[in-house]
């Protein structure tokens, strides 16, 4: 048993050594820029700080500091790992299509292009929103809430981290419509069970943005809004590449159409559950 899954763990394992490989190189190369992508992540903090100052004296004496000695390195490791993350990203997409690829058809194995550049730009998009919609909504209720009696004092190991989660978090989100067709794509969900699931996904959806999100609700509805709209995207592509079977469709109508018809049956005969189990016994003899 373990000879028939030696291939595919062997190709695993290359996969994963390309795309770890992948990740450390550009974290070499991250590491070296991380000064102004440092500067790129501290831009809606500063921004909020400021804005928060007009209104509060506490808050315009409030800064970015470090509690470590070796902070600023620190930080600078996290801005690198956070970087080569997002620029290894199409190369992550093409090793996971590279390891699925044998199973497809031929067909199917010409979208590689597609779901490279289809999962880069949902990534690169959800990061965006996160970055120009939902954090600044965000800062600017963290901070301000409590600025009146306290100077803010932003540890900026904590805030590099708490930034990179929320990215992230939004990227990896933003990637549900690209999931979709991959899971389709392999026959494993149609758009009848996505749909079944849909009130389901909402209370996932709340509940990852509640997570991933500052702690109000504003910043979480701007997160679970997008994705349900997304959902709702995926069902739609789902239905074209894998759609349900339209018989099995007809058949589950068919039987939730008898069962009403033998409810009302029941009713105006003045049958109870027993009565009408007694019922299709008879009939059924």
């Amino acid at each position: 048993m373990f000879d028939d899954f030696k291939p595919h763990l062997i190709e695993l394992r290359k996969r994963l050594g390309i795309s770890v490989g992948s990740l450390i190189v550009m974290f070499f190369v991250m590491f070296y820029f991380h000064e102004p992508i440092l500067e790129w992540m501290v831009e809606p903090l500063n921004v909020a700080l400021l804005e928060v100052g007009k209104k509060s004296l506490h808050a315009a004496e409030g800064m970015v500091t470090t509690s470590q000695v070796g902070g600023a390195f620190f930080v600078a490791l996290k801005v690198a790992f956070f970087a080569s993350i997002v620029v290894s990203i199409p190369v992550i997409l093409s090793q996971i299509w590279m390891f699925i690829a044998p199973g497809l058809y031929a067909n199917e194995k010409k979208m590689l292009i597609p779901f490279i550049v289809g999962g880069t730009t949902m990534f690169l998009v959800g990061v965006l929103f996160a970055y120009y919609v939902v954090t600044p909504f965000g800062f600017d209720f963290l901070i301000t809430f409590g600025s009146f009696k306290f100077t803010p004092l932003i540890n900026i190991e904590d805030y590099v981290g708490f930034f990179s989660k929320i990215l992230f978090g939004f990227g990896l989100a933003f990637e549900l419509p690209v999931f979709a067709y991959f899971l389709a794509l392999l026959g494993l969900v149609d758009n009848k069970q996505m749909v079944a699931f849909f009130k389901y996904a909402v209370v996932l959806i709340f509940m990852v943005a509640a997570l991933l999100t500052p702690p109000d609700v504003l910043t979480q509805l701007l997160m679970a809004g997008p994705l349900i709209i997304l959902y709702g995207f995926s069902i739609l592509i789902v239905k074209v590449v894998n759609p349900a079977d339209e018989e099995d469709e007809d058949d589950d109508d068919e039987n939730e159409d008898d069962e009403e018809d033998n409810r009302s049956l029941s009713e105006m005969m003045g049958l109870d559950d027993s009565d009408d189990d007694l019922t299709k016994e008879k009939i059924e003899k």
